[in-house]
This record gives C-alpha cells, structure tokens and sequence, in this order.
C-alpha cells in the first residue's frame, strides 16, 4: 500500500457572525442588532475570547491521520467532539494487536473556535511534534480560507501569552520572528465596529 499524505476531505462552517454578535449583545443586556459585524469586532470578541465565540463551529475530517498523531488531538476535549475510525478487530477484520500506531485512520471533529484556539496554543508550539502540527496547520489553512480573523487568534502557546512557558524552551521565544509574530497577534485592532 502506498503511503498517503496526511488531508483534510470536508470542512464546514456551522455558524453567522450574526447569531454571535446577537449573543454578545445579550450578555449585556441589549437588544438583538441589526448592524453586521465588522472585521475589528469580530478580532476583539475572538481576542477576548468571550463565550459566544463558542458559537463559531467547524466540523472537518482528516484523512490518511496516523493513528499517533490522531492521539495528539484526541486529548483535546474541551469543546470539540472527536470520532475516529475503529480499530476493533471485530469490525475491521484485522488483528488489533498487529497494526502499528503508524496505521492511519479518519479523524472527524467539530468543534468552537475557542478550542480552536486552545488547540493552536499547543500544537503549534515549537516543542509539538511536526507531524501533528503539519495535520493542524491543514485545518488552519481551511479556517483562514473563510474566517481570517479567527486564523489571526490562532498561535503558539509563547505568542498568545508573550513568553514561553515550556520546560525547556525553544528558543523561538528570543528570536526576532517572535517579536514580530507577536506584534501582529497584539496589533491595532481597527474600530470599524
């Protein structure tokens, strides 16, 4: 069998900027908006990460996902709902105790765009490994795609806090990239509402 890369086969957004905005105006008591929002307050809210963010949904399937790597994710389960092909024996016909953790499966997830930037935190991290961060970079491609201001949120675990935290750092932390990663992380947020 040849080796397959590692893709995302479906990706869909399940929500309107709209619903999100009529949330947020509900948390402080105000009527539901006409206004649409613009690009600055949908950056804020997603800086703020306030809760009705968690109403931005993305559902997406990776293909061909090492079984390994497909663990990575599994531990994330704070907003996102994970369903991963079976490796039962009775339901593949395969001896379960044969197949190596570098047999891939299908990953299928739905999850809030708060997990998503949890998940950014820690699997773009330096220190993550690069095959569970090219599989996160995939989704994060889909996202930008649709939701570039959600994409802009969605950084290393050193950018979104402004150090890094990690036991043994990579260095990345001191570098010139990082300053200017974390500039446009904390950039002027425009006040087109």
């Amino acid at each position: 069998m040849v080796d397959q890369p590692v893709r995302v086969s479906s990706f869909k957004a399940r929500f309107n900027w709209r619903d999100v905005a009529d949330a947020a105006r509900t948390t402080v008591r105000l009527e539901e908006g006409v206004k649409e929002p613009g690009r600055g307050w949908k950056r804020r809210i997603l800086l703020s990460e306030h809760s009705p963010i968690r109403q931005i949904v993305f559902k997406w399937k990776w293909d061909h996902l090492p079984y390994w790597v497909s663990v990575h994710f599994v531990r994330h389960k704070i907003g996102i709902e994970h369903f991963v092909s079976t490796q039962r024996t009775d339901r593949t016909g395969l001896n379960r105790e044969a197949i190596p953790q570098s047999a891939c499966v299908m990953h299928e997830c739905l999850a809030n765009a708060q997990a998503l930037i949890f998940i950014s935190r820690k699997r773009l991290c330096r220190q993550a490994s690069p095959e569970t961060t090219a599989a996160w970079q995939l989704v994060l491609d889909e996202i930008q795609k649709s939701e570039p201001e959600l994409h802009g949120v969605c950084v290393p675990e050193c950018v979104y806090r402004g150090f890094c935290p990690e036991f043994k750092s990579c260095g990345y932390a001191s570098t010139p990239a990082f300053r200017q990663a974390l500039a446009a992380y904390r950039g002027d947020v425009p006040s087109d509402g």
